[in-house]
């Protein structure tokens, strides 16, 4: 399914607080440097137009979030969510979302990882480009505090099974955990605009969570 046209951000809108570039991102990791504050931090990775980023910053302000973005018009129209909600709980990163998992999150530091309707890729040649790869993985179970989850969402059954299988094959997370699909309340009570587009449309959404053992 394909992506719609993005909106025309004003340009009158101060981004600087919410859109950040990967070398913005403080090495080691701090997030009160980036935050303002220590909290549970929360990762997605491929935010697209910032609908999860910004209902999740708003429903849990207890936590940080941090949104993952390669196409900056899309990182661009999240961050603008964020700052006409003054939501500073949250912040939109435009980069390589796989080299800010190797390269910058810290050791058992995110609460959980949501990735939601990536890229397919295809054509066979091509799968190669997923971001569901055995590096990610690592570097999610790296990443995720003990008990924390990552939660994995597509239209596409055989990314869907084949990145189950190589979960099961690759690393020690513990799952598939069931997760129950709810009626949506209002327009806007979807995780993504990609899941609102495919459920509305009557096509079914495989959804899949995992958790990191405690121990």
């Amino acid at each position: 399914m394909n992506r719609r046209a993005v909106r025309t951000i004003g340009h009158d809108i101060d981004l600087s607080g919410w859109l950040k570039e990967f070398d913005d991102l403080p090495q080691p990791w701090d997030d009160v440097a980036l935050f303002g504050r220590a909290a549970p931090l929360v990762v997605e990775l491929g935010s697209g137009k910032g609908l999860f980023l910004t209902g999740a910053a708003a429903a849990h302000p207890e936590c940080n979030l941090l949104g993952l973005e390669m196409a900056l018009r899309y990182a661009k129209l999240a961050a603008s969510k964020l700052g006409q909600r003054n939501l500073t709980n949250a912040r939109m990163v435009h980069g390589d979302g796989l080299r800010v998992f190797r390269e910058r999150l810290p050791t058992a530091g995110v609460q959980a990882i949501h990735v939601y309707f990536p890229d397919p890729w295809w054509k066979a040649r091509h799968k190669k480009r997923r971001v569901l790869n055995e590096a990610f993985l690592a570097d999610a179970e790296r990443t995720l505090v003990p008990g924390g989850a990552l939660h994995f969402w597509t239209d596409v059954e055989e990314y869907f099974q084949t990145t189950l299988e190589m979960i099961a094959r690759c690393s020690r997370l513990e799952g598939p955990l069931p997760v129950v699909e709810s009626a949506a309340e209002h327009d806007l009570d979807y995780r993504t605009h990609f899941e609102r587009r495919t459920r509305l449309a009557g096509l079914p959404v495989f959804r899949s969570e995992f958790r990191k053992a405690l121990k």
